[in-house]
């Protein structure tokens, strides 16, 4: 099966990079959360778990996606324990700020805002702005200016990209802001939301997932941007290394095959509830 040769194939490759990849105890002393990591043998990575096609719950309720097999990738080169933390996704800088997580992989688009902050190691993909609905007309926008107008009821997950895109480029249109991909849905279906104004990886998702809603979203998506990992600014060292794997996964074309498998293939899709 496709989805464990590339867990095999990971462990494998990440592996075999660790011993030169991973720092000595001298210079681990200035990493405190590398050290915290190695101490407790544990590598938490902070998800929304409601981001498909990075992060998602199947019908077994088990988290899976992009990043769900990323994240096992790189706790298996550092040989720890892997802990995933569940939580909406206006709070993940946060909590990677506060050391209540050590990483965060949630479909979270590189800005120069929040690199401020935090650090990037990436990007795994590159996506875009995109709107997801049942109208034609919006369905038929050609850029931003088109869905700029008054009468028009955007939804966007709180604290996220598409939300500060809305109220700069669409300051016109009504917008709601909700705490996951599954409310705003439900305001799409009920006529709450004329649009959801998501990353098109998502959007696409959600028309493949839902054949028989009438969703429909852009050919091409309205905004370029990168999605990476997001890493501790005070922790160099933890940079260095995460930075280090994830040249071993784009080199091998490890990371290929996941973006072929989790944004391209489609038929995972079949596992959801």
């Amino acid at each position: 099966m496709l989805k464990r040769w590339i867990r095999v194939s990971l462990f494998a490759a990440l592996v075999a990079v660790s011993a030169s990849a991973f720092p000595s105890d001298a210079t681990a002393q200035d990493s405190p959360v590398l050290d915290r990591i190695v101490e407790t043998s544990t590598l938490r990575v902070g998800m929304s778990g409601n981001q498909p096609p990075f992060n998602m719950k199947g019908r077994d309720g088990a988290l899976m996606g992009l990043e769900v097999d990323l994240a096992n990738a790189l706790a298996a080169a550092m040989k720890v324990e892997l802990k995933i933390v569940e939580m909406p996704f206006a709070d993940l800088i946060p909590a990677l700020e506060n050391g209540d997580v050590d990483l965060v992989m949630s479909g979270m688009t590189i800005t120069a805002n929040r690199s401020r902050s935090v650090s990037f190691v990436g990007p795994y993909t590159i996506s875009g702005k995109s709107i997801l609905t049942t109208s034609a007309a919006l369905a038929a926008a050609d850029e931003a200016e088109d869905l700029n107008e008054s009468d028009i009821r955007l939804v966007t997950l709180a604290n996220s990209t598409s939300e500060t895109f809305v109220r700069r480029m669409l300051p016109e249109a009504q917008l709601t802001t909700v705490a996951s991909y599954d409310e705003a849905i439900a305001m799409l279906r009920a006529n709450e939301a004329g649009a959801l104004v998501a990353d098109m990886p998502i959007c696409l998702l959600t028309v493949l997932r839902y054949p028989n809603e009438g969703f429909a979203t852009l050919n091409q998506p309205l905004t370029l941007e990168p999605i990476g990992i997001a890493v501790p600014a005070n922790d160099p060292q933890l940079q260095n290394l995460v930075r280090n794997y994830f040249v071993a996964l784009e080199g091998t074309g490890i990371l290929e095959a996941l973006r072929q498998t989790w944004l391209e293939n489609g038929a995972w899709v079949a596992a959801l509830p």
